[in-house]
């Protein structure tokens, strides 16, 4: 890194969402989990901006999560399909995206409940460089 001669001061990189240093150093663990009924939706907001995540389904073997990136009641989130599903006791999913929150909701099944695990890696970056993740594929 490149640093002015004469103040010593560091004249250029810094973390950010375009700066590849913040996304090649290995990220600081985040670790949580929940059961939800039938119906519930969880929010997962995080500290940073992610690097990674894993989600892991828990606690039903007969009862589906659906893992996406807004709630469900926003824009057609459900209706168009833009989410994965992790249909089995510790099937697991894991998204190396950018973002500051994700949804995991638990759908219809044999079981009233289902749970999931899920581990993010987070980089240095403040949650307010990150933009809403809205527009297709994600909401319309």
């Amino acid at each position: 890194m490149a640093t002015d001669a004469k103040s010593k001061i560091s004249t250029g990189y810094s973390v950010g969402l375009r700066n590849v240093g913040s996304y090649q150093v290995s990220g600081h663990p985040f670790i949580t989990g929940s059961l939800l009924v039938i119906g519930q939706e969880a929010k997962v907001e995080f500290p940073t901006v992610t690097k990674s995540i894993t989600v892991i389904a828990s606690g039903s073997a007969n009862t589906s999560i659906r893992v996406h990136f807004n709630p469900t009641g926003s824009g057609d989130v459900v209706v168009g399909k833009h989410y994965i599903s992790l249909d089995n006791d510790e099937d697991a999913l894991t998204l190396g995206v950018k973002c500051r929150e994700i949804f995991i909701s638990c759908i219809n099944g044999d079981e009233a409940t289902s749970g999931f695990e899920l581990m993010a890696s987070l980089t240095g970056i403040p949650l307010q460089s990150m933009y809403v993740l809205t527009g297709s594929g994600l909401t319309d």
